[in-house]
């Protein structure tokens, strides 16, 4: 997710004010002390008491970092899990290459081992899917708080990998992360050097009733904003990609930038945008 807003104490997003904080549970002090100095966060040791001095908090325990909400009626923490959970349950029984996102970024159509640039990583779950496909994929995030997450759902995954097997570990032998704003990626790398295929999901406000909208999308999109730079990202990812530019959307959005695409792939609730550049060589 390409947002703006860079991490601070308190920071402003869609006209509410937020802050974050780290939390820890007894055993995890010391990770939380390297986060909270990394971020430059306040850190508390977690307990009910403490619930009260932020809205949000990047809790440090044995089952890893999460966001948790500490306000009543809150949703469920959210963290980056490949290990379990709806990310590897996507893995084993999601379609493999015939699920929409492998036909729009084209592992179903072509032979050639791809090098994806997903520019908007978010969680790392496209990005994850895409290299359990075969694909060489480079995840990219400027939020720090994500970037966290991301980070630490690869640390785990790649401790685990021993005992989930051979095909499992080979997983995240092709994903690199890198925490860095896109655009600034883009404009120092080597422009002889270019990626099959870039992958773009930026975060946009919500139009839809919020009862429509899954809570771990609202509070993400209440904690890092929308994506207010993404046409740029386009244009720039069309000067940059090899074959092709795709942008994940919500099924009835309009198109990114009003940038009509070459073809599209609707899902029941979103749609992948494809912007061809050449045939993919096989």
């Amino acid at each position: 997710m390409q947002s703006k807003n860079n991490l601070n104490i308190n920071f402003c997003m869609n006209k509410i004010t937020n802050s974050i904080c780290i939390m820890f549970l007894s055993e995890m002090e010391d990770q939380a002390l390297i986060l909270s100095s990394k971020l430059k966060l306040p850190l508390f040791k977690y307990d009910k008491s403490n619930s009260s001095k932020s809205d949000f908090a990047l809790l440090v325990s044995e089952r890893g970092l999460e966001i948790i909400h500490l306000k009543d009626k809150s949703p469920g923490p959210i963290s980056c899990n490949f290990i379990s959970g709806p990310s590897n349950h996507r893995r084993l029984y999601g379609g493999g290459k015939s699920q929409n996102l492998a036909k729009a970024v084209g592992i179903k159509s072509s032979k050639k081992k791809l090098y994806i640039m997903d520019l908007t990583a978010g969680l790392g779950r496209d990005g994850f899917i895409l290299a359990s496909l075969g694909a060489k994929v480079l995840m990219l995030e400027r939020n720090d708080i994500l970037a966290a997450l991301i980070a630490d759902g690869l640390d785990r995954a790649r401790s685990a990998g021993k005992s989930k097997g051979k095909n499992f570990q080979e997983i995240f032998e092709r994903i690199k992360f890198i925490n860095e704003d896109s655009i600034n990626y883009l404009n120092k790398v080597n422009k002889m050097i270019k990626p099959d295929i870039i992958y773009l999901d930026p975060m946009f406000p919500v139009r839809e009733k919020s009862s429509k909208v899954k809570k771990e999308m609202q509070l993400l999109q209440v904690l890092i904003g929308s994506d207010e730079d993404s046409g740029a990202l386009l244009s720039l990812a069309m000067e940059r990609a090899k074959y092709r530019v795709v942008v994940k959307r919500p099924i009835h959005s309009k198109f990114l930038s009003d940038q009509q695409p070459s073809f599209s792939l609707r899902g029941k609730s979103t749609r992948f945008d494809i912007y061809s550049l050449k045939k993919i060589s096989s």
